[in-house]
């Protein structure tokens, strides 16, 4: 799978060969949401997809203002995909944000920002590719309810694979009791795996689009899936998690259920993770690969990797950028939190998975989670990497092959073993604190844009609104 076209040429070959009715333009705003806009097949020119499309920048969060607004989207013509999901044949491009005002790729388009730091890796002579193996974790469920009242905060979903469903009448079949329970959803088969045609749904919509899938698999938690595809550059990776999480919500929808990449849905529970397997090479050749060392880990490899540990908060404010993000990296879920490296190890906040060739050599970092804007987290990472690169390395621990979820947090500080921020807020002030790392391919205005609506969309609403376990812990003080 991949690419569908190259060039405008193909491009008309192929609209004309999917008889295309219209064609749907999207670019992704600074929280990762996909955006779009719907031309008839009729209207759109060469002239148009090469000098690009007209939109209204002000309409978009912490974009631009309204005296400024005039913005354009420059299609990406080889990222052209058919949608399987509309009514009409019509072909899905993904875009960039061009500024007409400074005649230039928008400082805010997150896509645009990544092609900056993949232009930057080469800039400094430290690599000319970097790949991308996002590993995007969900939940789906039949029936989600919230309530957001100045007198009643509360939310309640409904899966057939959870425990609470025991008692559960139905009233066209009997309850049949089969669920994988607390911690129980890993690898088991129908009828306590009950996702099994939805994924298989999935996956085979996921390569119509141009992703290679590889494996579907039951998560961990009650409600939880996994689908696994093949790694790309950082831009096409990003393209895709953008693109995976369309289908998995639309499969889902279409099913009549809901999907949601929430990192801490439920209580009790393993929340959804996005491992990022990550790599740099240089003239076709892996630089993070030295046969013989732990792990065939070269210097390279090491020097990166702590560069993500030193900026740890500036790099948490991107990958992890919620307050949902931290309730998942509490002790006792399988947290990814403690700040060393290890062969084979998930305990650890970066795994070295199992390969001993040159090409499947790679870091995996296991804290970041879908909340992220891919673009931006893919960059982050990776900035933070030729960081400590360009450093000669930072204070690295590890490796450390014991099992850390069976550590202390003062047993974690006895051994020097940094965690990552306990909060969105924390991760957010240390990223006003750390980001000159940042600033080759993110402008300052950018980064207190983010930090700045970030505190108002999450830390600020979530922090003054009380909850149930507080009312609790505290009604009778």
């Amino acid at each position: 799978m991949g690419k569908f076209v190259n060039n405008l040429a193909e491009f008309k070959k192929y609209c004309e060969e999917n008889e295309v009715e219209f064609v749907d333009f999207r670019f992704t705003d600074i929280k990762g949401a996909w955006h779009h806009i719907s031309y008839r097949m009729s209207a759109v020119t060469d002239e148009m997809l090469e000098a690009g499309l007209p939109f209204d920048g002000s309409s978009i969060e912490n974009w631009q203002p309204i005296n400024e607004s005039d913005m354009l989207l420059k299609p990406d013509i080889p990222t052209a995909f058919m949608d399987p999901f509309t009514a009409d044949p019509t072909v899905v491009v993904i875009c960039d944000v061009y500024d007409i005002y400074k005649n230039e790729l928008y400082a805010k388009c997150p896509r645009s920002i990544a092609k900056k730091a993949l232009q930057y890796l080469d800039e400094q002579g430290i690599g000319d590719a970097a790949y991308f193996g996002p590993e995007n974790e969900f939940f789906i469920f039949d029936d989600v309810k919230i309530h957001d009242h100045d007198n009643h905060q509360s939310f309640k979903v409904e899966t057939d694979e959870g425990h609470w469903a025991d008692t559960a009448e139905y009233d066209d079949i009997g309850n049949m009791g089969h669920r994988p329970r607390i911690k129980g959803g890993y690898f088991p088969v129908m009828p306590t795996d009950s996702m099994v045609d939805l994924r298989a749904e999935m996956m085979l919509l996921l390569e119509e689009v141009g992703l290679e899938v590889v494996l579907g698999h039951h998560e961990v938690a009650q409600g939880q899936g996994e689908i696994g595809v093949v790694f790309g550059d950082i831009i096409t990776a990003a393209d895709n998690v953008q693109k995976y999480k369309y289908v998995v919500k639309m499969v889902a929808h279409l099913n009549g259920k809901t999907a949601t990449f929430m990192p801490k849905p439920i209580y009790n529970d393993n929340g959804n993770g996005m491992h990022v397997h990550q790599s740099i090479w240089k003239d076709g050749k892996n630089l993070f690969y030295k046969e013989g060392e732990y792990a065939n880990l070269s210097k390279t490899a090491l020097d990166y990797l702590s560069g993500i540990f030193k900026h740890k908060d500036a790099v948490a404010a991107f990958t992890n950028a919620s307050t949902n993000s931290y309730k998942r990296l509490l002790p006792g879920f399988e947290a990814p939190r403690i700040l060393t490296y290890s062969a084979q190890n998930r305990s650890a906040a970066c795994r070295i998975p199992y390969g001993a060739g040159e090409k499947s050599t790679r870091i995996e970092t296991r804290f970041p989670d879908s909340t992220s804007c891919p673009y931006l987290a893919f960059t982050v990472l990776m900035m933070a990497g030729i960081d400590g690169i360009k450093n000669g390395g930072y204070e690295l621990v590890g490796p450390i092959n014991e099992d850390l979820f069976e550590w202390s947090r003062d047993e974690l500080k006895e051994r020097g073993i940094p965690e990552l921020p306990n909060s969105f807020r924390d991760a957010l002030e240390g990223l006003g604190e750390d980001h000159d790392f940042l600033t080759p391919v993110m402008n300052e205005e950018f980064i207190k844009t983010y930090i700045d609506y970030q505190f108002e969309r999450h830390v600020i609403p979530v922090e003054g609104r009380p909850t149930a376990y507080e009312y609790i812990s505290t009604y009778s003080c």
